[in-house]
């Protein structure tokens, strides 16, 4: 918390007219969605600045041209919260809802974000049918919250690894390396392997319309 308000006082030069969020940053997205997205943690100059996951920053425009290419956002950029941008089937939440130093999250923090994230899975319910997790640590968090609200976990627990998928029913879970400038600059994580997934996830949800 000490760190999110910081950021938002002190700012980054290139925003320095922006009014800063500055709080926790909640999921967003359709509330009947059949898609999940789980990240780490808002950017302190991305979604701690916009006060929309994803928003403003590198992992963001990665994430949300996939998205549009798969037909689950209206446009593929995002850049603040009234920038017009809807998602369609699909919402988008994190394991820890304030700017952590570093982009590492204490355990307090992931203890702190878990009970959100556990209320949004009760929330989405039953209509849920995929999942998507960025990065292993955001895997965790999901399995946890996954389990506390009730569903097994297969035996063994599934290892993360990109591209990696399991059955949870009623759910498939996907895994996706985080779009994260590490990840995509060293050339770990490519957008050609990104968009598979999101691919896959269309692929699957097609194949399981509601009734």
């Amino acid at each position: 918390m000490t760190y999110r308000e910081a950021v938002a006082r002190e700012k980054r030069a290139a925003f320095r007219d922006w009014t800063y969020w500055g709080r926790p940053v909640p999921g967003f997205g359709d509330p009947r969605a059949r898609l999940l997205i789980v990240g780490l943690a808002p950017a302190a100059h991305g979604g701690n600045r916009t006060g929309r996951m994803f928003t403003g920053d590198r992992s963001g425009d990665w994430l949300y041209r996939a998205l549009h290419t798969a037909g689950f956002a209206n446009r593929a950029v995002a850049v603040s919260k009234g920038d017009g941008l809807v998602l369609r089937d699909c919402y988008i939440t994190a394991a820890v809802r304030c700017a952590p130093p570093g982009n590492r999250p204490a355990r307090e923090e992931f203890a702190h974000g878990q009970p959100y994230l556990e209320r949004e899975l009760t929330i989405l319910g039953d209509r849920l049918r995929v999942v998507i997790v960025l990065g292993r640590v955001a895997m965790e968090s999901f399995l946890r919250a996954w389990r506390v609200t009730g569903r097994a976990i297969p035996s063994p627990k599934p290892d993360f690894c990109h591209g990696g998928r399991w059955t949870l029913p009623p759910i498939t879970l996907l895994a996706s390396y985080h779009p994260s400038q590490r990840n995509t600059q060293t050339g770990l994580l490519k957008e050609g392997m990104f968009n598979a997934v999101f691919r896959e996830a269309t692929r699957l949800l097609r194949s399981n319309r509601p009734t």
